[in-house]
């Protein structure tokens, strides 16, 4: 029993590498983490007005109030993290990820409205 050796409780970065969605957030995280003063302040206003699009959207669609009011709260909540986390000087890949959060339910909502 003394000579077992237990599996690794993590998975590597080279592991996660490997899948090509992977590598690409690994890529876009290095890139955001190099110049982050420069994307932090461009994706400022583009999550931002993907966000108001998804809000007009919803407000404009045929969903049930209580519906429409609870998914242009979570956009807006999304968005304002995001936000708060560049003035708050968070770390880069947290920051990077409530971008990635915020772009792809703004998106999503956005397709969702049109089917």
């Amino acid at each position: 029993m003394k000579d077992s050796t237990l599996p690794p409780l993590s998975v590597s970065e080279e592991q996660h590498r490997s899948n090509p969605i992977s590598r690409l957030y690994f890529s876009l995280l290095n890139e955001f983490k190099r110049g982050q003063t420069g994307y932090a302040t461009i994706a400022i206003i583009a999550q931002s007005c993907i966000g108001s699009a998804a809000a007009m959207v919803l407000l404009m669609g045929n969903l049930h109030d209580f519906s429409k009011m609870t998914l242009v709260f979570f956009v807006t909540i999304l968005c304002m993290a995001y936000n708060a986390s560049v003035l708050a000087n968070l770390k880069s890949k947290f920051s990077f990820n409530l971008l990635l959060a915020s772009l792809l339910f703004s998106c999503s909502v956005i397709i969702a409205s049109f089917l």
